[in-house]
């Protein structure tokens, strides 16, 4: 697969429901192997396999919605152990998986796919035009 929006998240945008610069939106490293990304049916958090989801971030800072172009400081995940992370999945987080709207998927970027070793992953954003995604 490729970078890709979840439909659900586009829904989202043009609904009013995600609010990119002051939602709480955050990433979790995701190990393709023990889920299967769908970005037509997944919806929400609950729709991951919890045992793919290998580090979650908190809140992502300085984000920014300048032309349709979604960007946020790098993120790092601390000593993160765990299976291979063939993605990386965006989200709009409110507390509760089953209401916290999956937004993208990234599984083409400089790094991936990453072997946790116990040491940081750092999240490095792409300083092109679209950013983390554009929408």
């Amino acid at each position: 697969m490729a970078n890709a929006l979840y439909d659900k998240g586009r829904e989202g945008f043009l609904d009013g429901s995600i609010d990119w610069d002051t939602d709480d939106i955050r990433i979790i490293l995701i190990d393709e192997a023990d889920d299967t990304v769908d970005t037509s049916a997944d919806e929400d958090l609950a729709d991951r396999a919890a045992g793919a989801r290998v580090a979650t971030s908190d809140a992502l800072a300085s984000k920014t919605v300048a032309s349709g172009v979604a960007d946020a400081a790098d993120k790092t995940f601390s000593a993160v152990t765990g299976d291979e992370s063939e993605s990386i999945d965006v989200y709009q987080h409110t507390g509760t998986e089953a209401t916290s709207r999956l937004i993208a998927n990234i599984d083409t970027a400089t790094g991936l796919p990453v072997t946790p070793n116990g040491g940081d992953i750092t999240v490095t954003w792409d300083d092109g035009s679209n950013k983390i995604f554009k929408l």
